[in-house]
């Protein structure tokens, strides 16, 4: 039965709870950081993540919970959803920010490279997006998740996932030719 369950993508969540395994493979821990990074995670707190994913799974795990069907696209939404805490607690930091700098005066930006200014607006835009089709598009095009699977992973009809991704691919093709990049 374990053998049936590493072949199917269960890693070795199966084994973890009994043997003190790691919960999550090598592939499983790579997707797990790019969802974090690319879902705006900085690089320093990507380890800290990982481990979030890792406690999930094994409090999972513990609690007597079955195995996820898909470990990896399991770990992938969780993942999702630590990246969306993680922007709404840098938002609330920021609106604060804000408000101390509106006491102090204008900020002054300084201008970045040109290199740069593609992967900065794309990156504003997903900040841009809400919740829900940030989500969808960093599990669809970033963690190459199938729509199937990510209306399973998040509990919703396929039609949704499909309707959030349009939704959120036309914002931020507007997003992007508003800054003038595309």
């Amino acid at each position: 039965m374990l053998r049936g369950r590493a072949r199917r993508g269960q890693g070795a969540y199966a084994g973890a709870e009994s043997a003190g395994d790691d919960p999550l493979d090598a592939a499983q821990e790579r997707r797990v950081r790019a969802v974090l990074a690319l879902g705006g995670v900085p690089q320093s707190d990507l380890p800290d993540g990982v481990q979030q994913v890792r406690l999930r799974l094994l409090e999972r795990a513990a609690s007597g919970q079955e195995a996820p069907r898909d470990v990896s696209a399991w770990a992938a939404v969780v993942a999702s959803h630590l990246a969306m805490d993680w922007h709404r607690a840098k938002r609330r930091q920021e609106r604060l920010g804000e408000r101390l700098v509106a006491l102090r005066g204008p900020e002054q930006h300084p201008s970045g490279e040109e290199d740069s200014l593609l992967s900065l607006a794309v990156a504003r835009g997903l900040d841009a997006l809400p919740d829900a089709q940030r989500q969808v598009v960093i599990l669809r095009f970033y963690a190459d998740l199938p729509v199937r699977s990510i209306a399973e992973q998040l509990g919703v009809p396929e039609g949704t996932v499909k309707s959030r991704l349009h939704t959120a691919v036309r914002a931020l093709r507007v997003r992007l030719h508003e800054d003038e990049v595309v």
